[in-house]
């Protein structure tokens, strides 16, 4: 056994309590959130109705973290009458799969005045968000961005100065309810074009000429802005663009991507993106920034927002043109062009991928007439939840809540158009 001399034991302590904090500095921080669900009334475009609210607050907060770090969030349910859960959009929830948020497979539901913590670790940088997956919440609103940013250490493949979050909308004035019992009921009563489209959790519904515009951000000649663009919308596709400027994509969820120049960007539900934008137009104006639906017939009016510069311009005034009207909705073509456009990093993958697949996985989305309703399926089948959520069955060993049996390994057993439920 070697035995430390007194005189050396004050430097072993300091060397040993130096070694723990670089450890705990290497695990990245914890950030706790708590969090109170419930029900307020907003007016997020001139008409108010209920929104489910996150203390208050309709979008939700952004949670900003480092890769590495710990993020816990307790969720106080208020909402009285409604369950509740939240899943992490993009999170991989390695180790925490418990904390994923799907109602259903892997956590019972949050209970009227009950609590649940969620805790999990950020591994990957990028662009995410998190959304109710309970009943139809996400429409109502409880909905928000979260930001990972790379350690301080680590460089990042491009460069700019500041960044924003921009998270993109649509916006119903029937209450989730309306909508829930007509999707439910025979004949369905589907829930129609929305009134709305929302920038940030802004939009305009017969708001008046007087009505202030929202901004987008404000800007200084010059600089570079990334914008961390991400869409939540229950039905619209969408086109995003800002008057006057390109944007170069350099990241789509959570992965960096071969910088791609963009006049407008196509977005879709779940989908996230990383823009870089420059300062670089006349900075005695202000520029629109507007979201479009593209895919359906445009039923919808266009969400507008303001780019505005520090010089010599007025916030209340709006910009001296009209805001872009956007590409043609069904204009196909654009959309694949550039879906096909957008390729990862070379290097950003450890592993190449195959030069071939080798199983193919047809999956046809429909809605069929199952039992006595019309419900959406995939391939025939549609979800069902179960009494016990899957996860929970399979850590307890609960062999007879769910089908264990896996479909057959062939290509014909992805199409089934029976009325399983």
């Amino acid at each position: 056994m070697t035995v430390v001399p007194p005189s050396r034991r004050p430097v072993l302590l300091v060397a040993v309590l130096c070694s723990l904090a670089f450890l705990l500095l290497a695990e990245g921080k914890v950030h706790h959130h708590t969090w109170d669900i419930e029900y307020r009334y907003k007016s997020p475009d001139c008409f108010e109705k209920l929104a489910v609210t996150i203390n208050g607050e309709f979008p939700g907060p952004t949670i900003r973290a480092t890769q590495g770090d710990t993020v816990v969030v307790t969720v106080n349910n208020h909402l009285e009458t409604e369950n509740t859960g939240i899943h992490w959009h993009g999170i991989r929830q390695r180790g925490s799969p418990w904390a994923d948020g799907t109602v259903g497979v892997t956590q019972c539901p949050i209970l009227p005045g009950e609590t649940f913590t969620y805790r999990f670790v950020v591994d990957r940088p990028g662009t995410y968000f998190y959304h109710a997956h309970y009943g139809m919440q996400r429409v109502a609103g409880l909905d928000g961005m979260i930001v990972v940013s790379v350690p301080d250490s680590v460089a990042e493949p491009f460069a700019y100065d500041e960044e924003h979050t921009v998270l993109l909308m649509d916006w119903w004035h029937k209450s989730v309810y309306e909508q829930a019992v007509g999707l439910a009921q025979d004949p369905l009563v589907f829930v129609g074009e929305p009134q709305s489209l929302l920038i940030n959790g802004r939009g305009s519904f017969n708001c008046g000429a007087s009505a202030a515009l929202p901004t987008l951000f404000t800007a200084v000649p010059g600089k570079t802005y990334r914008l961390r663009i991400g869409s939540l919308t229950s039905l619209s596709a969408l086109n995003f663009e800002i008057e006057g400027h390109t944007m170069t994509v350099v990241e789509a969820d959570g992965y960096y991507v071969s910088p791609v120049v963009v006049k407008s960007l196509f977005v879709y539900s779940g989908e996230t993106y990383s823009v870089l934008v420059k300062a670089d137009q006349d900075p005695s104006r202000s520029y629109w920034a507007a979201s479009h639906v593209v895919g359906r017939e445009r039923k919808t009016p266009s969400a507008v927002a303001v780019l505005r510069y520090h010089a010599g311009n007025d916030p209340r005034t709006p910009p001296p043109t009209a805001p872009p009207a956007g590409p043609a909705w069904n204009d196909t073509a654009a959309r694949v062009e550039q879906s096909r456009s957008f390729v990862a990093l070379p290097g950003g993958h450890v592993e190449p991928p195959p030069a071939k697949s080798d199983r193919t996985l047809l999956l046809l989305n429909t809605q069929n007439r199952i039992g006595d309703r019309v419900k959406w399926a995939i391939n025939g089948v549609s979800l069902k939840f179960p009494a016990t959520p899957y996860l929970v069955s399979m850590k307890r060993g609960l062999r007879g809540a769910y089908d264990e049996r896996p479909p057959a390994d062939t290509e014909t057993s992805y199409i089934h158009l029976g009325p399983k439920a």
